[in-house]
């Protein structure tokens, strides 16, 4: 989530999500939604350069591009990762919301079973060039299978492994490790050399749950049965918490310090020298924006447990993104849609997704040179064969919530010298479970 893409989700219940089936947000502008006479749209976009300023910097120009064209000013407002599902959630049961507003890809089921949000049909698509523009894995994270999406893709991402050259270098390592078995042995030079290892952020609970989901699919297992009933405490999903939090309680690989990092900082000691690895969704703006030119790091595929990543086992990221949605009150409809459609132009998807080194979804956008990077090609193949979906269930929101949390209290256990067992994360996974709602 931009500092790129680092959600931090807020509690979330049943009874909220029901409660908001009947409700949207809006503007009142005046006017129906097939009325044209509405001039002004309010959007609310995620953090998703290094600071709220730095997105203002890059969206104004862009909006103003659009009331020029349009004759629709947007009202923008750029909400941190911290408190945007919150905030869309009040919005849902008020019905005092933005008109257009981006969420987290992983949120769309969710925030689609609350009824609140514009489903995006035929007619919709249509509005904004046709369904077909946008690639398969990017639509594959907007809303439950067989329904209508309820978002359509802005920006999309992958997560990368970011070293630097210089650090690794002076360790003897030649290339970046390719499977968590090298990523320990190289670790153990690196620290010898007193430098820090690898950087988490063991407080966020939505990184928590992108790291431990995939660490969960190279173990074969999933955290949710082919029906969509949470399983978090089976044999594959226990170990793979237990492989993560390992990196930092028996691997020595990430900082007992990172347990309290949730705003970043694992980006910023990468940036400053500190660490010689990350682990992060499309860095390249966020570290540019902080002093670190992209001679001094690489960018490679995450690690794997053996051999190359690819399909099945072989999954080394989930397919991060950002989405754009209209309530489905807004009582300008005609301008909400005429702003996606020129969001998710080509001119603009080229703009937007250089400012923050993302993926254009948008496939004759993503063709384009400028994407063409050794950077970009590791983010475009990853999202191409080897990252899968987080699952498009409408708790979603609720298990990021309570997996990420138990993780991150596994972390603290690991910070303070505490053992992570295979018995105590079957514990904290079977708390969460029985903490999702009812279903």
């Amino acid at each position: 989530m931009r500092s790129i893409r680092a959600a931090a989700v807020g509690a979330v219940t049943l009874s909220l999500a029901l409660a908001a089936s009947a409700c949207g947000g809006g503007t009142s502008t005046g006017g129906g939604s097939d009325d044209s006479s509405p001039r002004t749209l309010t959007y609310w976009a995620s953090n998703q350069g290094a600071s709220i300023e730095v997105d203002k910097k890059v969206l104004q120009p862009e909006l103003d591009k659009f009331q020029k064209q349009s004759g629709v000013k947007v009202k923008l407002e750029v909400v941190p990762w911290s408190d945007l599902l919150n905030r869309i959630l009040t919005a849902t049961t008020s019905g005092q919301g933005p008109d257009v507003l981006n969420i987290g890809n992983t949120w769309s089921a969710s925030l689609q079973a609350t009824g609140a949000l514009l489903p995006w049909d035929a007619r919709n698509f249509a509005a904004v060039g046709g369904r077909n523009r946008f690639v398969d894995s990017a639509l594959g994270s907007t809303g439950a299978p067989g329904k209508d999406p309820a978002a359509v893709p802005l920006y999309s991402m992958a997560y990368a492994l970011y070293w630097n050259k210089k650090i690794l270098a002076d360790a003897g390592i030649a290339k970046p490790p390719a499977t968590w078995d090298e990523l320990v042995a190289d670790g153990a030079k690196i620290r010898a050399r007193g430098k820090q290892v690898l950087g988490a952020e063991g407080s966020n609970l939505s990184e928590n749950i992108h790291h431990v989901f995939v660490f969960a699919r190279q173990h074969g297992a999933s955290f949710f049965t082919p029906d969509g009933r949470p399983d978090f405490a089976n044999p594959g999903t226990v170990a793979a918490v237990q492989q993560y939090v390992g990196l930092m309680s028996k691997d020595k690989v990430i900082p007992q310090g990172n347990a309290e990092y949730a705003q970043n900082q694992s980006v910023s000691d990468f940036a400053k020298g500190r660490t010689a690895m990350l682990l992060w969704q499309s860095a390249s703006a966020n570290l540019t924006s902080q002093g670190m030119g992209g001679d001094a790091y690489g960018v490679a595929p995450v690690p794997v447990q053996s051999g190359t990543p690819g399909p099945g086992t072989q999954v080394d990221s989930m397919v991060a993104g950002i989405n754009v949605a209209v309530f489905k009150n807004t009582h300008n409809l005609n301008g909400a849609r005429r702003f996606v459609k020129f969001m998710t132009s080509d001119t603009e998807q080229k703009i937007l997704n250089r400012a923050y080194s993302s993926i254009p979804p948008v496939r004759s956008a993503q063709q384009d040179p400028a994407f063409g990077a050794p950077a970009d090609t590791v983010l475009r193949n990853t999202l191409a064969t080897s990252s899968a979906a987080l699952p498009q269930v409408a708790d979603e929101s609720q298990f990021e919530t309570t997996v990420g949390t138990a993780v991150k209290e596994l972390f603290a256990d690991a910070a303070a010298g505490r053992a992570v067992t295979a018995a105590s994360v079957k514990a904290a996974l079977t708390k969460a479970q029985q903490q999702m709602p009812a279903t």
